[in-house]
């Protein structure tokens, strides 16, 4: 497959996006090109960052598109971007990693996500899977998923105060104890 470009949709916004040889990434565009924001493939991964609003259309489209077929969500996960001196824009990104087991390619899902409030849409009526990688970024990171079935803490328990993957968790910060249940 050969390398494709077009220009970004926008006003006056004249940023190629490219495909970068991913038949992912050339149907993405050529389908859904008013939700895809920017694509890359940096450290060779072919990624797509799409609109917040747009994200669950997104995977409905990667995991039902004949030829393309992702089938499985590999994982989800968040990076806080708190303190980059490069980065402007939203504080979190959302990362949903898929995997088609039919063809064996994958592609990366990027939707960046405000610090407040911090919330998406949920994808577990796309991926039931979803269910427990999202209550762990909630957990994590304090990101919310809209429609979720379930929200609640995962790893950490209920009377634990604050998210500890955040940037600005005070690393010293002691936790309420929590007694025996009996």
């Amino acid at each position: 497959v050969r390398s494709q470009a077009r220009e970004a949709p926008g006003p006056d916004d004249g940023r190629l996006m490219e495909d970068f040889g991913s038949i992912a990434l050339r149907k993405l565009l050529d389908a859904l090109p008013g939700a895809v924001v920017a694509t890359h493939a940096q450290h060779g991964d072919a990624t797509a960052i799409v609109a917040p609003a747009r994200v669950v259309e997104v995977l409905r489209f990667l995991r039902d598109a004949p030829g393309l077929d992702f089938d499985m969500l590999a994982d989800l996960c968040a990076a806080d971007y708190l303190g980059y001196p490069d980065r402007d824009g939203p504080r979190f990104e959302v990362v949903y990693h898929l995997l088609s087991s039919k063809h064996l390619h994958r592609v990366r899902v990027k939707a960046c996500v405000p610090e407040v409030p911090a919330q998406i849409d949920s994808c577990v009526e796309v991926w039931p899977s979803a269910n427990w990688l999202e209550r762990e970024v909630f957990d994590l990171y304090g990101i919310r998923f809209r429609n979720h079935p379930d929200l609640r803490r995962l790893l950490l328990y209920e009377g634990f105060e604050g998210h500890p993957l955040r940037k600005d968790y005070p690393k010293e910060r002691r936790q309420p104890l929590v007694g025996p249940r009996n």
